[in-house]
């Protein structure tokens, strides 16, 4: 049973922070081949630390692409620079990149191509369990602790390219503790934000830069008691990003996704080629979850798939309306397989997710974004919800 009355937190991370720089490497250089092959198999993991950056993993193109080492390592420094990175321990010019990326074992495509393995229908590229997620909470459907974390370290983001703000830089953490009665979130408890400055600048100066960018994001009247709102709670942070903590590519998965609301598979999606359902099905579940609650049948909604690797269809569909629905859950499960093919190949084509749109998605969450004229985010669109209403009702 739900509580009556409680507090959940969701945390966010800044586009420099260690972590997200190596995501944002790894979809860069995802981006980087499937601007030259859309068929293209990509698993590339990214390591930084003090002025190095280490790319690892396997790779496969087609029809003659080649992508070299050195297109590579030129999209890693892309990234670090427009990131903002010009510190003596993380430069985008000076860092060392050591590159060991390769091919594709022969195994693993024997399993997963058309027209191979053992269904002879392109198959999964690994086993696994994904999950979907949508909650009316928020217009994105999205839990809002998730929604204004990641907003305020969009918006300082913002302002330290802006050249408002030159005491800020790159690495940054935010956290929000709401209030809830019932599934309705009704006042904010706690605001935590962490933020890299230039060496001079005080912890009350920071403060007021902050402030107004939290308040900016929450609704109004919702700004925490001045003793919970907490910046810097260490005190100095001159020492950041991957020179202050080492970087690892697929480490902020619930920063990525829902911020605890709902369960996570375990995979990681950046560095990933849609091929890989740890990716491609964790778009669509999200995208069939968003569509159920935008068409009214539930407001809010968990969707889990499970995949065999080779294996094209998926193996299992659960949908859980969590005792808000307003029509049975099989319907709404037998509804989501008439309307939306859920084997690599089927999701890859509805979503159109062969093309060059990963990088936007490395920083600031894969879900609750707005679907751009590029292609980017097509798993955000509720184009389905007329139909699932139908077919359900």
């Amino acid at each position: 049973m739900p509580l009556k009355s409680h507090e959940f937190t969701s945390e966010s991370v800044a586009e420099g922070h260690p972590d997200k720089v190596s995501d944002q490497i790894s979809d860069a250089i995802v981006d980087l081949f499937l601007s030259k092959d859309p068929t293209s198999k990509v698993a590339v993991e990214t390591l930084c630390t003090t002025n190095r950056v280490v790319l690892a993993g396997e790779v496969r193109t087609n029809n003659g692409a080649v992508v070299t080492h050195e297109e590579m390592n030129a999209a890693a420094r892309a990234v670090v620079k427009k990131i903002g990175y010009e510190q003596d321990g993380f430069h985008w010019q000076n860092m060392s990149v050591e590159n060991h990326v390769h091919g594709q074992s022969s195994e693993i495509a024997q399993g997963v191509e058309e027209g191979q393995g053992l269904f002879k229908e392109e198959g999964a590229g690994d086993q696994g369990i994904m999950f979907g997620y949508a909650t009316d909470e928020t217009p994105e459907l999205m839990p809002a602790t998730l929604v204004y974390s990641h907003q305020i370290l969009q918006k300082l983001a913002e302002l330290r390219h802006s050249g408002k703000n030159p005491q800020l830089e790159p690495d940054a953490k935010s956290q929000v503790t709401l209030q809830y009665q019932g599934s309705r979130p009704v006042g904010v408890n706690a605001v935590v934000v962490s933020h890299q400055h230039k060496a001079g600048v005080s912890q009350e100066e920071l403060r007021e830069i902050i402030r107004p960018v939290v308040k900016s994001v929450l609704p109004e009247g919702w700004f925490p008691p001045e003793e919970k709102f907490y910046i810097n709670p260490t005190g100095s942070f001159v020492i950041g990003g991957p020179d202050g903590d080492c970087g690892l590519t697929g480490r902020k998965i619930i920063v990525d996704t829902y911020g605890g609301a709902a369960p996570h598979g375990g995979g990681a999606f950046s560095g990933k080629d849609p091929s890989k359902v740890d990716r491609s099905a964790a778009y669509a579940t999200r995208y069939l979850a968003k569509n159920i609650v935008a068409a009214g049948l539930a407001t809010r909604c968990t969707i889990q798939v499970s995949y065999a690797i080779g294996v094209a269809q998926p193996l299992s569909i659960y949908v859980d309306t969590h005792g808000t629905g307003t029509a049975d859950e099989a319907r709404i499960a037998k509804a989501v397989r008439e309307l939306f093919d859920l084997s690599p190949k089927g999701i890859r084509t509805q979503l159109k997710l062969a093309n060059p749109i990963y990088g936007p998605t490395a920083a600031y969450g894969h879900f609750g974004r707005i679907p751009g004229a590029d292609g980017t985010f097509t798993w955000e669109k509720t184009d389905l919800a007329d139909e699932l209403k139908r077919l359900v009702n």
